[in-house]
């Protein structure tokens, strides 16, 4: 059910302010805290998105977020990413960064932007979107209408063997529907 879901807010990474990569940086330490990752690291790693990007508006890195008295208390960022498949080059929409404040769980915010990044999609501004997840967040993102790839996933830029780079065990595309290539997927560069 889509209609009480919290209102998102879509930031253009090429646009964003300090402040609000600071209070995407505040998320993502207190979801993923890492030693010696700060939010201001975390902060330069998104403005770092819009920052390198230099393809088509429509496919330009954005992050949604939802907003609790000025806080964000939900993300998730989309970012063009060219892969190599067995049929070509395929420009996907790379799904990264989704999470929900602990105290805010339960309440669509995950829901809401993740819909949110699919709706590039559904916009038709990339084929699919292609990420990375935990078998425990599979059913989430399987009841939003995307499925398993079960495609080998490589990373031939890699300076040692060209093994996956994804860190998570399960990789996963949107839409469900749709030519999707068989084969090895090649990231070409590492996970995200």
């Amino acid at each position: 059910m889509t209609d009480n879901l919290p209102q998102v807010e879509i930031w253009d990474a090429r646009t964003l302010s300090h402040e609000q990569a600071l209070a995407i940086g505040e998320l993502l330490v207190q979801v993923w805290p890492k030693p010696n990752v700060t939010a201001e690291d975390r902060a330069q790693q998104q403005l770092a998105f819009g920052r390198d990007y230099e393809g088509t508006d429509a496919q330009a890195p954005r992050s949604f977020v939802v907003l609790e008295n000025r806080r964000v208390v939900g993300h998730s960022l989309i970012f063009a990413r060219t892969v190599r498949t067995t049929a070509g080059e395929l420009t996907i929409a790379a799904l990264a960064r989704v999470c929900s404040d602990p105290n805010f769980r339960g309440h669509g915010l995950g829901e809401a932007v993740v819909r949110a990044a699919f709706g590039a999609v559904d916009l038709g501004d990339f084929l699919f979107s292609y990420y990375q997840t935990s078998h425990k967040v599979r059913p989430f993102y399987e009841k939003l209408g995307a499925v398993l790839a079960e495609n080998p996933v490589i990373n031939s830029l890699a300076s040692g063997p060209k093994t996956n780079p994804f860190w998570d065990e399960v990789t996963m595309r949107y839409p469900g529907r749709g030519n999707w290539p068989a084969g090895t997927i090649d990231l070409r560069g590492p996970g995200y």
